[in-house]
């Protein structure tokens, strides 16, 4: 849920033809309006990044039948501001020009430094890694191959508060990142690790200047746990699913706290709260009841408030907001925004 420079929060989600959007009508309030309808067809997959500007870049797979089978290329598009227009979606195409080839790439991941470089991260056909940036004056450069070997389909790019881009992914060999030395400098490749991670299940997050925590569940879906570089991985409990763990800093009582939220293992959002870099002091879940389908969403409100945003199996996408209390106490009653165009 991107926060827009007027305060207020924007939620995407997929439907056929496009995608779906809600507006927060003010800063901190529980009106939205919406959905709006946002058309592109052929997509298989699509992520939303922002940079520090506050443009919500939109990077999507799109896959287009043809006379001699389906062709895939990457689209690129971009939100200005909060409830303005998409602007039209451009092709990035395919680092591939045999088609048959180009059908084997992964889903695009993406990040905007701080200087609003675009970044486009791919896993190629070889389970390597791909790589196009966008340079000044909005032209594109050349696909990239940054190595790699054995990595899984979801890759998680991130972006320090100093402006340096790291890819994390896991892999048959064990996580493997990828780090700029500097800002626009080169993303170079580390040595694989022999942490394992559940494909799709991991999360970046800045928990001090320049350091990144990485949350993931465990490949044999025991729990969830923790990891810095240099360090060994720290479990943190849970009951995870499927799908991604995603996880924001927020001071509760206080103290700067780690939240983490994720679809758990029957089906229902959890909810995880600890000290930021404390996780072997413990993590305290709670399950909130309420049916949770795909990943679940947070963000902070122009208010600086917890918000909570998940799909239930009916398709309709309900939120609840952080209320005053100690630790994080989320309204008791979810707010189910309206149903989509169908």
């Amino acid at each position: 849920m991107p926060l827009g420079k007027d305060g207020r929060l924007t939620l995407y989600a997929r439907t056929d033809g496009g995608l779906l959007r809600w507006t927060q009508q003010s800063p901190g309030g529980d009106r939205w309006d919406g959905p709006d309808f946002v058309a592109v067809a052929d997509l298989t997959d699509v992520t939303v990044v922002q940079g520090a500007n506050a443009y919500v870049h939109f990077l999507g797979r799109r896959e287009r039948a043809g006379a001699d089978g389906p062709s895939v290329d990457f689209v690129h598009a971009v939100q200005y501001q909060t409830g303005r227009p998409v602007t039209e979606w451009r092709s990035l195409g395919n680092f591939y020009r045999d088609a048959e080839t180009g059908r084997k790439v992964g889903p695009p991941a993406g990040v905007v430094d701080a200087q609003g470089t675009v970044f486009v991260f791919v896993r190629n056909a070889g389970r390597g890694l791909q790589m196009r940036r966008e340079g000044k004056g909005g032209k594109w450069g050349a696909w990239e191959d940054l190595k790699g070997a054995g990595l899984a389909a979801d890759l998680v790019p991130s972006v320090t508060s100093s402006g340096l881009v790291e890819v994390f992914a896991s892999g048959e060999r064990g996580v493997q990142q990828w780090r700029q030395g500097e800002p626009d400098g080169s993303l170079v490749i580390g040595p694989p690790s022999a942490f394992h991670a559940l494909d799709g299940s991991v999360t970046a997050l800045e928990t001090a200047p320049d350091r990144l925590t990485y949350y993931w569940t465990d490949p044999n879906r025991s729990g969830v746990v923790s990891y810095r570089a240099g360090a060994w991985p720290v479990p943190v409990g849970g009951q995870p699913g499927d799908g991604a763990v995603v996880a924001l800093r927020t001071p509760l009582d206080g103290y700067d706290c780690t939240v983490l939220a994720q679809r758990g293992s029957g089906g229902t959002l959890l909810i995880g709260v600890c000290g930021t870099e404390q996780e072997q002091g413990g993590v305290w879940w709670s399950d909130t009841a309420q049916e949770c389908v795909g990943d679940p969403a947070l963000a902070l409100d122009g208010h600086g408030r917890v918000v909570v945003a998940l799909r239930g199996r009916d398709g309709a996408v309900s939120i609840a907001r952080q209320e005053d209390g100690p630790g994080l106490t989320l309204s008791p009653q979810w707010h189910r925004l309206a149903p989509d165009l169908t």
